[in-house]
């Protein structure tokens, strides 16, 4: 009887061995993650069903000046996850604001729309709607925004390893996303700016617990290295109701704001 023992026993601590701790459970290590579809599918396969359904927040914007005074503005934000975002800019008496929905975008002047483009919304896209998805609709965005999906390679960013989507290593000129390796949210995009001589930079910081999820309430845009618009969020709130009527952009003025409830 020792034998059977035994090999129960070397059977038994080869499966541990190939198992992780979370939370006290055991359960198997995650595969690694070598293409661009493994890993939208895992952020996707980590947060799904606890991720966040809507979002509301206070967004505080500063805009660096080259005479050392910065422009200070405020915009009230509500999301619903995956696909529709509306901002209202302060004051909100005057009308003016954005949707981004279905993939489109339409900006707003005095309540009326005064522009409506088909474009897509890739820090939407990276950093909420991927976990909340299906995977094959984020990878067809992502190669409509142009990101080149047969390169992936690792990294480290701000001194945690990270994947990066969209350029071979030490290309920092490619249009490109880069991923936290363990938590698998977006934390930073670089792309050539209209004139392609400069590199805009988007930079995810800060990340807190939010929900289910996560949420960065810093956001950087930088233009080669150089700081041109600070967002900071506040009065941060998830799984509040939203009227669906919010995100139709014939009803922008009209409807009751999330603001007033």
């Amino acid at each position: 009887m020792r034998f059977p023992l035994l090999a129960t026993l070397i059977v038994l601590g080869c499966v541990r061995a190939s198992s992780s701790e979370v939370g006290g459970a055991v359960t198997p290590s995650e595969a690694p993650i070598t293409s661009t579809e493994q890993l939208i599918s895992a952020m996707h396969a980590r947060y799904a069903g606890q991720w966040y359904k809507t979002l509301t927040f206070v967004q505080k914007n500063t805009q660096p000046r080259a005479n050392g005074v910065n422009d200070t503005t405020t915009w009230l934000e509500a999301a619903v996850v995956p696909g529709s975002l509306r901002i209202d800019f302060e004051p909100r008496a005057r009308g003016n604001g954005m949707i981004f929905r279905s993939d489109s975008q339409y900006v707003f002047q005095s309540g009326k729309v005064a522009q409506a483009v088909a474009r897509p919304h890739p820090l939407m896209l990276l950093g909420f709607d991927v976990y909340a998805q299906p995977a094959s609709r984020t990878m067809t965005t992502l190669g409509e925004l142009g990101f080149d999906l047969t390169k992936m390679h690792e990294d480290t960013w701000q001194g945690r390893p990270v994947y990066v989507v969209g350029a071979a290593a030490g290309d920092a000129r490619s249009r490109q996303f880069w991923v936290d390796r363990e938590h698998l949210y977006f934390v930073r995009m670089l792309q050539p700016t209209q004139d392609t001589t400069r590199i805009s930079e988007t930079r995810f910081n800060k990340y807190q617990r939010l929900g289910g999820g996560w949420i960065a309430p810093e956001v950087e845009f930088l233009t080669d290295g150089n700081l041109t618009f600070l967002e900071e969020y506040t009065e941060i709130k998830v799984d509040v109701p939203l009227d669906s009527a919010l995100f139709d952009p014939k009803r922008f003025g009209t409807v009751e704001h999330w603001k007033e409830r």
